[in-house]
């Protein structure tokens, strides 16, 4: 007898008029919201300007988006180009399917370019946004709820997942809801990270490289869980190999990094340079070059300041008003 469990949404669209309003999209959008916002106060405090989280946003989501559904369509290539399948579902992005390394993969292709039409240094960027990517993670499985996919094994436990629809081989029943488990792990995650950086003071990716690494580590227990149909080597699905081997990588970067590069790097945008020697900051084409040289002159200064210079800084996280350097 089932006492207790959590219900599964009867559709996951629901239309204002003709517009159709799907859940999937909502958390996903709702996600990129908190990430930005969260990104926007973490780059502030940092030294850096209102605005560049979001600008650089501009490329980074799009970019992620489509990089999250290619991982999915490859890894999952039967569902939309075997016998019987229309390939024309791979393009329907608000069914559902989006993979996490390939949205986190051409997202940093995106945030790069837009690091460096802006001149500021990629892997600041990302110690900012770390925290706030993990949020948006956590919110936007949210989207696999109302698609009721992605559970795990079948479970009578308080809080598994009732299924209740039967299309594309789903059994109705209860199972492991393993988007929750994923999206309380994020939650943890960001705020590991928020922690372990204002502790260590983590610089030049590194706090960007440990949301990836735990991240790993939850992933890897959830897909376990998971009995959604998958490619398997030597027994564990892809999934399980892709985030062991991106952990590795990850917490190979955190040491060498704290050896080569040890504290964190101060924040100094072009603009910011430009304002201060009463310059006209001009266009994004215009006096680029000579910004950016402004940009890692002060950089290599901030750089050569004492600890206690940097500490200062950092103290801005904790709710101090940013200095213009």
């Amino acid at each position: 007898m089932e006492l207790a469990y959590i219900p599964s949404p009867s559709r996951g669209v629901l239309y204002l008029g003709p517009i159709p309003l799907r859940g999937y999209a909502f958390c996903i959008i709702i996600g990129v919201f908190v990430a930005v916002w969260l990104g926007n106060k973490r780059w502030i405090a940092r030294g850096g300007r209102a605005g560049t989280v979001a600008d650089i946003a501009v490329w980074a989501v799009p970019f992620g988006l489509v990089g999250g559904r290619l991982y999915h369509v490859i890894t999952d290539y039967e569902l939309y180009f075997s016998e019987g399948r229309d390939w024309v579902d791979a393009f329907k992005v608000w069914e559902g399917g989006l993979g996490i390394w390939g949205a986190i993969a051409l997202g940093a292709l995106g945030a790069w370019i837009g690091c460096r039409r802006r001149g500021i240094p990629m892997p600041a960027y990302a110690d900012a946004v770390a925290p706030g990517i993990a949020l948006a993670q956590a919110i936007g499985r949210w989207g696999n709820w109302f698609n009721q996919e992605l559970y795990g094994k079948p479970t009578d436990l308080p809080w598994a997942l009732k299924i209740t629809s039967s299309s594309d081989g789903r059994v109705p029943g209860t199972y492991h809801p393993t988007f929750l488990y994923e999206s309380l792990w994020c939650i943890g995650v960001a705020l590991l990270v928020i922690w372990a950086d204002r502790r260590f003071k983590l610089g030049h990716g590194r706090a960007f490289a440990l949301y990836v690494a735990a991240y790993c580590v939850g992933r890897f227990w959830t897909e376990y869980l998971r009995v959604d149909d998958a490619h398997h080597i030597l027994g564990l699905r892809l999934n399980n190999w892709t985030a062991l081997l991106v952990f590795l990588l990850a917490v190979l970067y955190i040491v060498l990094s704290a050896k080569k590069r040890p504290g964190r790097e101060a924040v100094v945008e072009p603009g910011a340079v430009a304002e201060q020697v009463g310059e006209p900051t001009g266009g994004e084409g215009a006096g680029e070059g000579e910004a950016e040289g402004e940009a890692e002159s002060a950089g290599k200064d901030a750089e050569a300041e004492p600890e206690d210079a940097v500490d200062d800084e950092a103290k801005d996280e904790a709710g101090s008003a940013p200095k213009k350097t």
